[in-house]
C-alpha cells in the first residue's frame, strides 16, 4: 500500500490504535521523500504532544511512525530526539563541499601501465623498484608520487579503468588434461571390485616364446580368475582382459598392478570405460 503521509482525520491515540489493529497486516510503502517523511513525523510528534505521553501512549506512536514511515525503531529514536532538543527535524547529512582528494591521478596510472608494458607486468615489490629508481637514480619527475606508492595500492592502481584501457594482458588458454584413470593406491574399504591383476611368464623354449598367464584376485573378496594370452599386446591382451571382466558378478572399481610398484589405476568418474595396467 502506498500512502501519501495525509493523517489529518487521525487526532486521537484511539483512532491510531484503531488503524494499527485494522492493517494489521498492510506493507505501507511510503513515495515521498526524505523532507517529506521528515515534516510527516514532526507534525505528529506535535500534534499529539510526544514529550508529554504516557511511555505506552509513545509506544503507540512510535509503532505507527514505524508502520506509516518504514524506519527502523533506532531511526525513529535518534529523530524524536532531534525533534525534542532542536524543535524540528532537518537532514543533518550532506555530501561533502571538498570530497577526498586523489593522490594519484590519471596521468600516474598512464605512467604504471606504460611502465608494466615495459618490463612485462612485473610482482608489485619488484615493479616499486623500478619506480623508485625511474625517480632517485635517473630524475624523472614524473614518477615523484609513483615512487612512494605502497605495494598494496600499487596492484589496486592496476585493476582501475583507466588502466586497463592503456595496459592489456593476453595470456593463451592453458588446456586442462583429462584423465582416463588416476593412478592412487587402493581403497577398497570392504567394497569388492578392486582387482589385483598378476601377469606371469610361462618361459621361453627352443627360441619359441611362452605364454603369458593373468591372474586377477579381488581384493577384499578373494574372487580369483584367470585368462592366459600368447603375447602381450593389444591384439591378445584385449579378449584375455574382457574374458576377466565379464567373469566377475560385481562392478569393477579399479585395478591394481604391481608395474614395479605398489600403485594401481582407478577409473575417472567421467569415464565411462575401465583402464588396464600391464
Amino acid at each position: 500500500m502506498v500512502i501519501d503521509m495525509n493523517d489529518a482525520s487521525l487526532t486521537t491515540l484511539a483512532q491510531i490504535r484503531e488503524f494499527l489493529a485494522g492493517t494489521a497486516d498492510v506493507v505501507f510503502t511510503s513515495t515521498a521523500d526524505e523532507a517529506a517523511r521528515y515534516r510527516f513525523i514532526a507534525g505528529v510528534l506535535r500534534r499529539f504532544d510526544y514529550p508529554g505521553l504516557a511511555r505506552s501512549e509513545k509506544g503507540l506512536l512510535r509503532r505507527y511512525l514505524a508502520r506509516t514511515t518504514g524506519y527502523s525503531r533506532p531511526q525513529l529514536t535518534r529523530l524524536i530526539r532531534q525533534h525534542r532538543q532542536y524543535g524540528g527535524l532537518s537532514q543533518r547529512y550532506a555530501a561533502p563541499t571538498a570530497g577526498f582528494r586523489r593522490r594519484y591521478s590519471d596521468e600516474d596510472v598512464a605512467l604504471l601501465a606504460e611502465v608494466d608494458s615495459l618490463h612485462g607486468t612485473l610482482s608489485g615489490p619488484t615493479t616499486r623498484v623500478l619506480l623508485e629508481r625511474a625517480l632517485h637514480l635517473y630524475g624523472d619527475e614524473r614518477f615523484a608520487r609513483l615512487a612512494t606508492i605502497s605495494v598494496s595500492h600499487l596492484y589496486n592502481l592496476r585493476q582501475l579503468t583507466a588502466y586497463r584501457s592503456v595496459r592489456r594482458h593476453w595470456t593463451k588458454t592453458r588446456p586442462t588434461p583429462v584423465r582416463i584413470g588416476l593412478r592412487k593406491p587402493p581403497r577398497p574399504e570392504g567394497r569388492p571390485g578392486f582387482i589385483r591383476i598378476d601377469s606371469v611368464h610361462q618361459g621361453d623354449q627352443d627360441g619359441c616364446k611362452g605364454l603369458y598367464h593373468l591372474d586377477a584376485v579381488d581384493c577384499v573378496t578373494q574372487w580369483q580368475l584367470l585368462a592366459t594370452a600368447e603375447r602381450i599386446s593389444e591384439a591378445y591382451l584385449l579378449p584375455a582382459l574382457q574374458s576377466l571382466l565379464e567373469g566377475f558378478p560385481f562392478q569393477i572399481l579399479g585395478f591394481h598392478a604391481d608395474n614395479g610398484s605398489s600403485t594401481s589405476i582407478t577409473p575417472s568418474p567421467s569415464c565411462s570405460t575401465s583402464s588396464t595396467s600391464n
